[in-house]
C-alpha cells in the first residue's frame, strides 16, 4: 500500500492534466517546501482520504463543494 501511494503521488503532480483540489494543494506545497516534500505530502493525503471516507461513509468527490459564507 505504501509503495502504491508513493508511486501515485508524483503521477498526480507531474502527469495529471486534470484540475482538482489535491493537485492544486500539492503544487502550493511544492512552491513553499519543494517538490520532494510535496510528493510525500500528497502520498500522505492520498492515504488519509480513503481512511476518512471509510469512517464517515462518504463518497469521494474530485472537486470540493463551495461553501457560501465561510472565509477561507
Amino acid at each position: 500500500m505504501r509503495t502504491a501511494l508513493f508511486r501515485a503521488a508524483p503521477v498526480m503532480l507531474y502527469r495529471s492534466q486534470s484540475k482538482n483540489w489535491l493537485k492544486t494543494w500539492g503544487m502550493r506545497v511544492a512552491q513553499r517546501r519543494g517538490m520532494k516534500r510535496a510528493v510525500v505530502a500528497i502520498a500522505r493525503r492520498l492515504a488519509v482520504v480513503p481512511h476518512r471516507m471509510w469512517n464517515d461513509n462518504t463518497p469521494f468527490r474530485l472537486t470540493q463543494p463551495t461553501v457560501v459564507g465561510v472565509p477561507g
